[in-house]
């Protein structure tokens, strides 16, 4: 069989292998048949809620054991196919085959992110905060690039993006912006951005055209819904108002309607200014205080089951995630997956998806790589 195919079929084997991991297999199958039988029990809809609930995990623990099997079936018979071809000599029908394995293979990466955003929280919108990291119109601007490269990940990908909050640097960039992101499985895709983005590249507003290193923070978190109770103690908010500002436009208002509010127990600070009403910017920021508090509580979950879990709050700095070089070579590398890019333009224009893809099939396997930071 050709190179090309096998490769095909190494990385359909891989997803399916990593699916059938994640679902473990033989458990979700039992799971199903109980499942089924449970749908076919008139009394069921008896208690509405606890249905929807059942109804919900049967469809999506059907969805994904049948593509699975729809996969396998189709990899199998393709390169049935492909070998038969090739006893006969018949090239045209092998070109054919190869570019069907590397259909399958598009889909199977695909099926294999969707199985992995069955999280609590996945499907919800989320919020995306950017902050500058010191370094002053460096780190401000990167922060800006960062914020306009989410924004385009979002529309690429149908998504919805609203500016929530937004603090203008000193002479360019910004100092920190808050964006709301809506769609299917926004904090599900988007969470695996949290930490610190290192900049280096000639800086244009250096007149020696020396390389500069900046750092900018990324935080990501859901948005919640009422059903959730956070519990939160007037007596622990730190709540200022001040002035909106901004570039233009939208972000200049001309009352003290802009809203932070600090939670003393933990540090988290939120802010809003979308809305010229201080009332409704309090109510908004209220908002995205339980959702990172939810948030947290998450982590604080997903780790201890992992038993990694050690005491800490934010992401430090000197932490990043992810390094982009522009110059004198251009490379996007994970710090934590290994995967590269030499198309950073590409990256910053929104092309995420690989970066995301691998982090989650990391939080799957628990596998650490070594990975060498770049200059």
């Amino acid at each position: 069989m050709r190179a090309e195919a096998q490769d095909h079929v190494d990385t359909i084997n891989a997803a399916l292998a990593l699916l059938r991991r994640f679902l473990d297999w033989d458990r979700a199958v039992r799971r199903l048949d109980e499942l089924n039988a449970k749908v076919e029990d008139p009394t069921l809809w008896d208690s509405p809620k606890a249905a929807q609930e059942v109804m919900r995990e049967r469809r999506r623990l059907d969805e994904a054991i049948t593509a699975t099997r729809a996969i396998e079936k189709e990899r199998d018979d393709t390169v049935e196919l492909i070998e038969l071809a090739e006893m006969e000599g018949d090239e045209a029908l092998v070109d054919d085959a190869v570019a069907s394995l590397a259909a399958l293979a598009a889909r199977a990466e695909d099926d294999k992110i969707k199985a992995l955003l069955a999280g609590e929280a996945d499907s919800y919108d989320c919020y995306i905060e950017v902050h500058a990291g010191a370094g002053g119109t460096e780190s401000q601007d990167w922060a800006e690039m960062l914020q306009r490269m989410y924004s385009r990940w979002a529309e690429k990908r149908g998504m919805k993006v609203e500016l929530i909050e937004y603090q203008a640097g000193d002479q360019a960039g910004i100092k920190s912006a808050t964006m709301l992101v809506k769609g299917e499985n926004a904090y599900g895709y988007a969470k695996t951005e949290s930490g610190v983005h290192r900049l280096v590249r000639i800086s244009p507003y250096d007149s020696s055209a020396r390389r500069h290193t900046s750092f900018s923070s990324v935080w990501v978190y859901p948005v919640i819904d009422d059903n959730i109770e956070i519990e939160i103690k007037e007596s622990d908010l730190k709540i200022d108002t001040y002035r909106a500002s901004g570039a233009g436009g939208q972000h200049v208002n001309t009352t003290d309607s802009a809203v932070r509010i600090t939670h003393m127990p933990t540090g988290i600070v939120v802010a809003s200014q979308i809305d010229r009403s201080q009332h409704k910017n309090r109510a908004t920021a209220m908002g995205m205080l339980k959702a990172r508090l939810y948030e947290a509580e998450l982590q604080k979950r997903e780790a201890e089951a992992s038993g990694e879990y050690q005491a800490k709050t934010e992401i430090g700095w000197g932490h990043q995630i992810r390094s982009y070089v522009l110059q004198p070579y251009q490379l996007v590398k994970d710090l934590r997956t290994g995967v590269t890019s030499t198309a950073p333009g590409d990256v910053l224009d929104g092309a995420l998806d690989p970066f995301m893809a691998a982090a989650l099939s990391q939080k799957v396997t628990g596998e650490k790589v070594e990975v060498e930071d770049i200059d």
